[in-house]
């Protein structure tokens, strides 16, 4: 068979004029990844070339190109950094670190499942990689230990962020990625596609307990079989598949994987807490102590289990390093004389009945413990869920509660737990009082300034500042241009939690008056007063008063803005000799009209606005753009008169 380095058509080529690819190093369901040289920089990287079939999909390569600059816009040192994306002829490809070492999944595969420190010192940097794209809003969607890279100083990175959707977005079927995939899917994932940062918390918390048991949670022998457990049944704890593991450890399982997304951490930040402070609460020589402690390399010394773990026999039985058996399976007994044997006999029945003795005592100790000095522990599970439901929970099991002022958490949602006194997993006896602390939300911060801003520039501001955009009204303002933002509810500069929605009021501008009726020349100068560009059309129309308005557009009420264009049609006069036959209120001759305050407006804007309501403008000293100052400023003025401003 022809090697597969020789017979890839890729090997030896240059693409886009800088990556010589030198070697193929593995293939996928979706693309081929390979060894290169970046001519340019002159240094080792890994080159993805997708599969010819998505290559030709654009909506694929849309997607892709798009997730790419998201992932590499992230800078985390646990996150493989993707250099350059970029398509050449028909190869569609993208650059990444070249990182020396192997998967998670090889790690698994040689030593069978890690112990607990092991397991939560892995997940560590894998939760601060995930918490990274949760912070920038980006999902990965596909959380598994073939996209964890171990380096060979054991550094943790993870890969492949946002392909799972740019090949979702694809509509193409790959039966390998599926299977791949779903031992690791999110119940929300399996019933509508959908998937966010709680669904990556999900496939942490079954990644977890695929690390501390060795097997996935859920198995069947089709795909559609372990999506339809993940849908239906609860991940177990793992310390029922590996007896000896901290009950913490299960709470921590157990809530990652929850099927209601709520009941999860909210991201992969908010799980990395838990797990570095379940950690820290675990001696250093924890895994030894169990005897699950790494093996080395290559290393499945033995089949016998390591105590506390399943009997020989279990199919759940693990294999551990010899270098942590009990002593006392390691060398065979000496031979003993008959002499040895009477002297063994007789010391082993004076140790039966010390060992007799010392069970009754025991035996009773324990039956006072459960009748007279019944304990309990305060559940683990309490922090995150309602108050209301937290409250029933342990009244029901015989506790007092008691519940405390509110406090901001930024780890908690408004109105569940954010603490308890004793604290969680404290032996507390039945009658007990247990105070709960609910949280009132995350801490506050200053609302944002967007006064000025669209809607949608207000409502993109707000989020990337934490807050969630609240209601949106409407005002007549003479400021603030039409569909501008005029305040917010709290206003800026207002301390608020982010659990907390933020109003936004809009401006509808000014509202158009009803000028029908009017004599035109003033309704004229009322609109040029309000910074209107007014026009003006004459038409004859029997039975109205000449030089009356009869029609305006827009109708009064509309909301409209400086500079906004108006029109005004003015029933036509019928005379001859305008100084005999018109009234003179109508001539305009001396005429005083309304003079516009246009203080703060720019210079430019400010002198047509005068100019157009019939005045003349002088300009004096200047030293800014905005008028600081104006004379007259409001009332009325003769027409043609002399209106002085200063900058």
């Amino acid at each position: 068979m022809m090697d597969a380095t020789v017979a890839d058509p890729l090997i030896g080529q240059v693409l886009d004029g800088r990556y010589r690819i030198e070697s193929r190093i593995a293939r996928g369901g979706m693309a081929t990844v390979y060894l290169a040289r970046d001519t340019r920089l002159d240094r080792v990287v890994a080159i993805k070339v997708m599969h010819a079939g998505l290559a030709t999909d654009e909506e694929f390569v849309r997607r892709f190109i798009g997730e790419a600059k998201a992932a590499a816009a992230l800078s985390n040192p646990n996150v493989v950094a993707v250099y350059d994306q970029g398509t050449d002829g028909e190869h569609v490809f993208l650059v990444m670190e070249y990182v020396r070492g192997r998967t998670l999944r090889d790690v698994l595969s040689e030593r069978g499942r890690l112990g607990p420190r092991a397991a939560l010192e892995i997940m560590q940097p894998v939760l601060a990689a995930l918490g990274a794209a949760h912070r920038a809003g980006l999902v990965h969607r596909d959380v598994k230990p073939e996209n964890v890279l171990i380096t060979e100083d054991g550094q943790a990175k993870v890969a492949d962020f946002g392909l799972a959707r740019a090949e979702t977005a694809s509509g193409m079927t790959k039966t390998g990625m599926i299977i791949g995939t779903v031992g690791y899917l999110a119940p929300e994932q399996v019933l509508s596609g959908s998937a966010d940062v709680r669904s990556d918390v999900y496939a942490a918390g079954t990644m977890l307990f695929e690390l501390l048991t060795g097997e996935l949670p859920h198995q069947g022998d089709t795909p559609l079989a372990v999506a339809y457990k993940h849908v239906n049944d609860a991940v177990p704890a793992p310390s029922t598949w590996v007896p000896g593991l901290p009950h913490r450890l299960d709470v921590l399982v157990l809530r990652a994987t929850a099927r209601e997304p709520g009941h999860r951490p909210q991201d992969a930040n908010a799980m990395l807490a838990e797990v570095a402070e379940v950690c820290a609460g675990l001696p250093r020589d924890f895994d030894a102590r169990m005897g699950t402690a790494m093996p080395p390399p290559g290393g499945r010394t033995s089949v016998l289990p390591a105590p506390g773990m399943a009997p020989p026999g279990d199919s759940r039985t693990r294999v551990f390093d010899a270098r942590t058996a009990p002593s006392n399976l390691a060398p065979p007994p000496p031979r003993r004389t008959a002499s040895d044997r009477a002297i063994g006999a007789l010391t082993g029945r004076y140790v039966l009945i010390a060992i007799g003795a010392l069970a009754a005592v025991i035996l009773g100790w324990a039956v006072w413990y459960q009748t007279s000095g019944q304990y309990d522990h305060v559940p683990e599970q309490i922090i995150g869920m309602r108050v209301a439901d937290a409250r029933n929970q342990l009244e029901q099991g015989g506790l007092d509660v008691r519940v405390a002022e509110p406090v901001f958490n930024d780890r908690v949602a408004k109105g569940q737990v954010a603490s308890t006194a004793p604290g969680p997993g404290a032996r507390i006896t039945e009658g007990s009082t247990i105070t709960l602390t609910p949280s009132k939300g995350r801490t506050p911060r200053d609302v944002p300034d967007v006064a000025g801003k669209t809607e949608a520039e207000a409502r993109r501001i707000l989020r990337g500042k934490g807050f969630t955009p609240g209601q949106v009204s409407k005002a007549t303002s003479q400021q603030v241009a039409k569909d501008r933002v005029m305040r917010t509810d709290p206003r800026a500069g207002t301390s608020q939690s982010p659990d907390e929605p933020v109003d936004i009021v809009v401006s509808s501008g000014m509202s158009m008056p009803s000028l029908v009726g009017r004599n035109g020349q003033e309704a004229e100068n009322q609109l040029r007063g309000m910074g209107l560009d007014v026009k003006v059309e004459k038409r004859k129309q029997d039975g109205r008063r000449p030089g009356a308005v009869i029609s305006q557009d827009p109708e009064p009420g509309t909301g409209v803005s400086r500079g906004d264009e108006v029109t005004l049609v003015v029933n036509e006069r019928d005379c001859f000799f305008r100084e005999f036959f018109c009234d003179d209120g109508d001539r305009g001759d001396g005429e005083r009209i309304p003079v516009p305050n246009v203080m703060g407006q720019p210079l430019d804007q400010a002198r047509k606005a005068l100019r157009d309501s019939g005045f003349d403008v002088k300009i004096g000293s200047r030293f800014g753009n905005r008028v600081v100052g104006q004379n007259p400023v409001g009332g009325e003025a003769p027409r043609g008169s002399e209106i002085t401003i200063w900058g």
